[in-house]
């Protein structure tokens, strides 16, 4: 019996897409940003997927936010 490759292919593929973020969709990014905080080697490895997060999540508008006018104010 040999031993497992699919989580050395997984990371190899994660860290791949992370890489190369401008050519990969949000979602495809994501998903490299959970292997790699779960997964990742080392400390920083998994911190560095952690805010990539972050910064893909701000780029996304929230979706229960409330409705906001021209000038900033919420819609009454």
């Amino acid at each position: 019996m040999h031993k497992s490759i699919w989580p050395a292919d997984r990371l190899a593929e994660a860290r791949a897409v992370v890489a190369d973020v401008v050519h990969h969709s949000d979602h495809l990014i994501r998903l490299a940003c959970d292997v790699l905080v779960q997964h990742g080697v080392t400390e920083q490895e998994r911190e560095d997927a952690r805010i990539l997060l972050v910064v893909v999540d701000a780029r996304q508008p929230t979706r229960n936010a409330p409705q906001r006018d021209q000038d900033g104010r919420g819609a009454q």
